[in-house]
């Protein structure tokens, strides 16, 4: 029997031929205990051998249903042709110098892409690195050189990585900062417009929490001291949360009306997955830096920092970079990842997985009253789960749905501040067919319940 590959020869199916997970798993479970940090954790301890499409098949023959793409990261699928073509012709050519010895095209490629996918037709300039947080981290560093402020302002339950400064842009304690501290200083939180859990109700939101956020920030920093607003457009860990409309332009107005960069964290929610390129640009924000990671090299570790020339110029030479900072394999597979987007018309998938999901969750949520909230956008959809008949969040039932659909041979990922959240990223590429197999299994959770 000829061994399969990933990518567009695996079937794209779901089977369960085991427990999950199953035995092979368990024993390397065991190994990874033994030799892996104990703060490394997995949300479902299946091996993976090979991944393509919208499946992931582990060591013990299983083949899941993938609704997380490893976090938002292979939009394109875990294998996509353009991908493995770009990255192994660049890894035969050579795997590093690093870009601030002697440089390479791939960087300057990437860049150029970025320039042309962005909002705004003003002249940018980007700055590569490897992760989502040492995007942010950077995006703050650049603002401060800009501007000459140090103070930086982030909203409730927004997520911004796990470095020492991100931590601190973070809002949710545990798992991401508990036990961690001192953080960094001059962050500052102020509220985020959340329509569902909004008091006086989301009629109410943008307006209310806009003029919040502004007060607090007029009030108690003085916008004369602020560096930066950093946002989420979408909301990722905190709850794939769609701040109220309206309120993204008054807090972007207000930044500019003050000489503050606004800064959009579109690492989870962009290159195609909210069914545009960035999901700032549903209102039509421009925003001055933009941060991106995740989606951006079809599961090679690469990030950016996208903005006006002149913020971006604001850093001294040798300010910004480092070692690994735009690998010329990972520039190579961002290109096929970005050629796969343009030729698939990724855009147009995520807002038909978002007819689809929208559909039939919709249907769940009239059957099951703990499903409080429904909301996302394009190929990035949760529900909130409550205690049945009020808005009190429900993780026990959330953890139960989540745990049902890994043993039925369904990937899902949980979030948000309160641990109550389902949330569902199927890579951009998945079959439909696939697609509604896998709200089959998730509906069979419920009923489990």
């Amino acid at each position: 029997m000829t061994e399969l590959s990933g990518g567009p020869s695996l079937p794209q199916e779901r089977r369960v031929v085991t427990a999950i997970p199953g035995p092979k798993s368990q024993e390397l479970l065991t190994r990874k205990n033994a030799a892996v940090a104990g703060g490394v954790g997995s949300v479902l301890p299946v091996f993976t051998v090979r991944a393509g499409g919208g499946v992931i098949e582990d060591v013990d023959g299983n083949s899941l249903i993938d609704f997380g793409s490893g976090i938002a990261v292979t939009s394109v699928g875990s294998s996509a042709e353009a991908v493995v073509r770009r990255a192994s012709a660049q890894l035969a050519d050579f795997t590093h110098t690093c870009f601030m010895v002697t440089p390479y095209e791939g960087y300057v490629e990437v860049c150029e892409e970025l320039a042309r996918l962005t909002p705004g037709d003003h002249a940018k300039k980007s700055a590569l690195f490897n992760s989502g947080a040492e995007a942010v981290e950077n995006a703050v560093k650049i603002a401060r050189s800009y501007t000459k402020r140090q103070a930086v302002v982030v909203f409730d339950h927004g997520y911004h990585g796990r470095t020492n400064l991100t931590m601190a842009l973070t809002a949710k304690n545990m798992p991401y900062k508990h036990g961690f501290g001192p953080f960094a200083p001059e962050v500052y939180r102020v509220p985020l417009a959340y329509p569902y859990r909004w008091l006086t109700g989301p009629e109410n939101c943008a307006e209310e929490a806009a003029a919040q956020a502004i007060d607090m920030i007029s009030k108690q920093i003085g916008a004369e001291n602020v560096a930066a607003i950093i946002i989420e457009p979408v909301l990722g860990e905190g709850g794939f949360i769609e701040p109220a409309e309206g309120f993204l332009p008054r807090i972007a107005e207000f930044a500019k009306a003050n000489g503050i960069v606004f800064v959009a964290d579109e690492i989870q929610s962009g290159f195609c997955r909210t069914g545009q390129w960035f999901a700032c640009e549903d209102e039509g924000i421009v925003p001055d830096l933009i941060t991106t990671a995740k989606g951006i090299a079809g599961g090679l570790p690469l990030a950016a920092v996208t903005g006006r020339a002149e913020i971006m110029d604001a850093a001294h030479s040798g300010g910004l970079g480092g070692t690994y900072g735009g690998n010329p394999v990972a520039c190579a597979a961002a290109l096929g990842a970005i050629e796969t987007m343009r030729e698939l018309d990724l855009n147009a998938k995520a807002k038909r997985i978002e007819e689809v999901m929208k559909g039939r969750l919709a249907a769940m949520q009239e059957k099951y009253d703990i499903i409080g909230d429904l909301r996302g956008r394009g190929a990035m959809i949760a529900i909130e789960l409550v205690k049945s008949g009020t808005k009190d969040p429900n993780p026990e039932a959330t953890s139960a749905v989540a745990k049902a659909c890994h043993s039925a041979g369904l990937l899902v990922l949980t979030c948000g501040t309160y641990g109550n959240v389902l949330r569902f990223l199927p890579p951009l590429v998945i079959g439909e067919d696939l697609l509604n197999e896998g709200l089959d299994v998730l509906e069979g959770a419920f009923a489990e319940l």
